[in-house]
């Protein structure tokens, strides 16, 4: 058994032609034992895998590829299997997908607790590590991984590599930043076609059908990946199909949770738990008031989906306005995003976000500290005034996200959420 895993596994290094490497992969501290990977469907994370199997000294026998969906059609369990492999020499074990396993954590933990080997994993950016029955949160150190970033998407298009910086470098030198990137690059040469197509690699794998593949992601995130994970009934998946496209036709300031749940006829309870469910599966981007607290029954103030390039799958139109924000939320990502009582983001609890085009105002933000507008359609901006394009750049942190006070909160949240509606959504 072991010897078709590694067959496999050889193939798949020799068919690797895939230079470019993701954001995150000289972020991850690979001398850690049990690390974890993950993301949306169709990020890259199968391919960072590889790549760095590839790249790792050791030898081929010391080091295998499984993706965790094959063990279903063996005897073997994810236990026996690494046992196997360290009793003949295996020192690292990669395993693809961990999410379709059942009872990972588990075997992880008597991996991680009686066996001398590395393990690194992947799976759906909806997994649930934390407090589980195998206290994966002590062991793991588990990585996000976003969709690709405007520079990654130019890098991968020109065969360039550029500069990317932190939020407070663009606040505090946008200008000089600014001009220093469009010496190399035209910005708006890409950015349109970033906004449409750019969120994912696979774009550059075949572009005709980029959408039909995008569109065949999302689904295998709601029809498998979510009522797996979160143990929902497949006959609802439609609903929170019904929910994307929704959403999607909605501006996020005029949400109306009332409606919305009685025209997928469930109620609102329900519907706070699917917007919940996707925006742990990253199809959705919650914006929750800055006052609201843990207080589970109020509705997010705003729901974006994960990328522009879903708005442009999903509707028919477009609203500018929505996309600019979308676009911001999306490559903000590793930092907090709150709803604050005047502009349009209130991040970190620190600065104040207003996004518009090139005739914007700074009416609605007059007066405020740590304030700034962000404008589309300009390649520089001055004092307060910052592109919205620049935001493309950001720095995306080394973020272990269970290591953090912030995401111990969150997991407090989740839970309590959990314990009120898990009867409800099955």
């Amino acid at each position: 058994m072991l010897a078709l895993f590694q067959n496999r596994f050889y193939n798949l290094l020799k068919n690797l032609d895939v230079e470019y490497k993701r954001y995150l992969f000289n972020r991850v501290d690979f001398s850690e034992k049990l690390i974890g990977i993950i993301g949306a469907r169709g990020v890259g994370k199968t391919t960072f895998l590889l790549q760095y199997l590839k790249e790792n000294p050791f030898s081929l026998n010391k080091k295998i590829y499984i993706n965790a969906e094959f063990l279903e059609y063996t005897p073997l369990k994810l236990f026996e299997f690494a046992e196997e492999f360290e009793k003949k020499g295996g020192e690292l074990l990669v395993i693809d997908e961990i999410h379709k396993y059942p009872n990972f954590e588990k075997e992880l933990k008597l991996i991680y607790d009686t066996l001398n080997l590395k393990v690194i994993f992947t799976g759906s950016s909806a997994i649930k590590l934390e407090h589980s029955k195998g206290d994966l949160s002590r062991r793991a150190v588990v990585y996000k991984m976003n969709n690709l970033s405007f520079r990654e998407f130019i890098e991968l298009k020109k065969g360039i590599s550029l500069e990317y910086f932190s939020l407070e470098d663009i606040l505090k030198n946008h200008t000089d930043i600014a001009f220093e990137i469009t010496s190399k690059i035209k910005p708006f040469e890409f950015f349109e076609e970033y906004l449409k197509f750019g969120a994912y690699p696979f774009y550059f794998e075949n572009k005709n059908n980029y959408y039909l593949k995008l569109q065949e992601s999302i689904n295998a995130t709601i029809e498998f990946d979510l009522p797996f994970i979160f143990d929902i009934k497949p006959i609802n998946t439609i609903k929170l199909k019904q929910l994307v496209y929704l959403i999607c036709k909605s501006e996020p300031y005029e949400l109306n949770i009332t409606k919305l749940a009685q025209k997928i006829e469930i109620n609102r309870n329900t519907l706070y738990q699917y917007l919940y469910y996707l925006a742990r599966g990253d199809i959705f981007i919650l914006l929750d008031s800055k006052t609201r607290g843990d207080n589970i029954f109020v509705k997010p103030q705003k729901v974006y989906l994960k990328n522009p390039n879903l708005n442009y799958c999903y509707c028919e139109t477009q609203q500018i306005g929505t996309i600019r924000e979308t676009f911001f939320a999306n490559q903000m990502f590793e930092h907090n995003l709150l709803y604050p009582n005047k502009g349009d983001f209130l991040v970190d609890g620190e600065y104040i976000f207003e996004i518009g085009g090139k005739n914007k105002t700074s009416t609605q933000i007059k007066d405020l500290e740590n304030a700034y507008i962000v404008k589309d359609n300009i390649e520089f901006g001055s004092d307060n005034i910052i592109p919205l394009w620049l935001f493309g750049f950001l720095y995306w942190l080394e973020l272990r996200w269970f290591y953090t006070g912030y995401f111990l909160r969150s997991c407090i949240n989740y839970f309590t959420k959990i314990f009120y509606f898990t009867k409800l959504v099955k």
